[in-house]
């Protein structure tokens, strides 16, 4: 949210999923936006933006008195369904982020699509990761094409210097005898349902571990020790996973969903597969061919310095918060 006083404050909500872009946005504008020698437009004041689970609030008048008795001028949802749904008749501006799976999945669904597109009509703007994700929005609601804009993601990533990677493996429980590959899982659980069913899974999956969260620096460092990072998901708006595998110099190999392929060029920027066959196969080749490899990670590392500079991010975010004054 975003609030005034010692600048211009907003608050972000989102779903759990969307820990690493919220707090991407959220150090863009604070403390530099307006700020002197910060490359600010020199017009927005500056703000503070606290960030907000989507997951802690159950209706729209919880968020009504949340920015009432906190005084938000502002507000920025990210997800059209999950974060949007709590701003529907905000006192306040507000804008939306979409999240992927709102306009791939969530209009399937006659009421969230209705609740979406309410949201959607009251939203001062809404930003789409890919020009794709931007025309699926407007083919559901062709009256806030206007209001739509593309901004890929930006990325920024700080492996740690201190991380322990052996340390790390022991704790895992890695089998660290065992010299065939392995799969590591890592991320908060934020589906228990979802989560059980995954362990249960992995306990009859040797070679396949679950591992715990980590902290984004930890998180980067372990990523550059991988041969590569694996993404899986039926249903993706722009993967940071994969922007910051990319970005570490690590090899992608992706499920050929629309989103994911919307930043991966198959055997030039990474690999995409379409069934567990296929991976495994695709994994044996990258493992076998170095040149291969080496090429992936150089196109990769030019893709992103092209197309996800974290400074493009910064100042389209910094000018779209001028329209939520």
């Amino acid at each position: 949210m975003l609030q005034r006083g010692n600048g211009f404050p907003t608050e972000s909500l989102n779903s759990s999923g969307w820990k690493g872009h919220r707090e991407t946005i959220q150090s863009h504008p604070a403390a530099r936006a307006g700020a002197p020698g910060a490359g600010g437009t020199g017009t927005c004041p500056g703000h503070i933006c606290v960030l907000k689970d989507a997951f802690m609030y159950e209706s729209p008048a919880e968020i009504a008195d949340l920015t009432s008795t906190d005084k938000f001028d502002a507000a920025l949802a990210i997800h059209l369904y999950k974060g949007g749904r709590l701003l529907q008749g905000s006192r306040i501006p507000f804008g939306i982020i979409f999240g992927g799976t709102d306009v791939n999945e969530d209009v399937r669904c006659e009421e969230k699509r209705r609740v979406m597109g309410a949201v959607l009509e009251e939203a001062r703007f809404a930003v789409a990761f890919t020009v794709e994700m931007k025309e699926l929005a407007a083919a559901e609601w062709p009256e806030a094409r206007k209001k739509i804009y593309v901004q890929t993601q930006g990325i920024k990533t700080t492996p740690s210097e201190t991380f322990d990677w052996y340390r790390f493996l022991e704790h895992a429980d890695w089998h660290r005898k065992d010299p065939s590959v392995h799969l590591g899982i890592i991320g908060p659980a934020v589906d228990p349902l979802f989560t059980g069913e995954v362990k249960e899974k992995v306990k009859r999956a040797p070679g396949v571990h679950l591992l715990q969260e980590l902290p984004q620096d930890d998180l980067h460092a372990a990523m550059k020790r991988c041969f590569a990072v694996v993404n899986s998901s039926i249903s993706e708006g722009m993967s940071a996973a994969i922007l910051e595998a990319m970005d570490l110099e690590v090899p992608v190999l992706a499920r050929n969903i629309p989103g994911n392929a919307a930043i991966i060029k198959h055997k030039e920027t990474g690999l995409l597969f379409s069934n567990p066959q296929e991976f495994v196969v695709l994994s044996k080749s990258l493992m076998n061919d170095p040149t291969m490899e080496k090429e992936i990670i150089t196109r990769a590392k030019d893709y992103m310095k092209k197309h996800h500079s974290w400074e493009s991010e910064r100042k389209t975010y910094q000018n779209l918060v001028l329209r939520l004054q």
